[in-house]
């Protein structure tokens, strides 16, 4: 799992060589802290085709403006550097897979 922040966000995003599914996410945020592991047992079992990222709006307030991140937790799926789909709210396991495996087949 990556750590982004507002210094290397860019970088890890353009350079990756398989999608990044972002969660932007706060310490504060009860659903986040429930989706977290929800997503990194998701993220471990697709992990030949993409990466778990997290982006906490705490240490990260211009990547979270720059993507209009208002309510947390968001989740973005950025393939070839760009956002491509995501989600805002916590969702159940079965959901999330459904949701990649619809997006990673485009």
């Amino acid at each position: 799992m990556l750590e982004l922040t507002d210094e290397n966000f860019e970088k890890e995003i353009q350079g990756a060589d398989k999608p990044i599914l972002v969660d932007f996410w706060a310490q504060w945020c009860m659903p986040c802290l429930m989706l977290g592991p929800i997503l990194e047992k998701v993220a471990g079992e697709y992990k030949d085709k993409l990466t778990l990222a997290k982006v906490n709006l705490d240490t990260a307030p211009q990547i979270s403006q720059k993507y209009r991140i208002e309510q947390i937790p968001t989740v973005i799926l950025f393939k070839e550097g760009k956002p491509i789909s995501g989600f805002i709210g916590a969702r159940p396991e079965p959901i999330i897979k459904e949701w990649l495996e619809d997006i990673l087949k485009k």
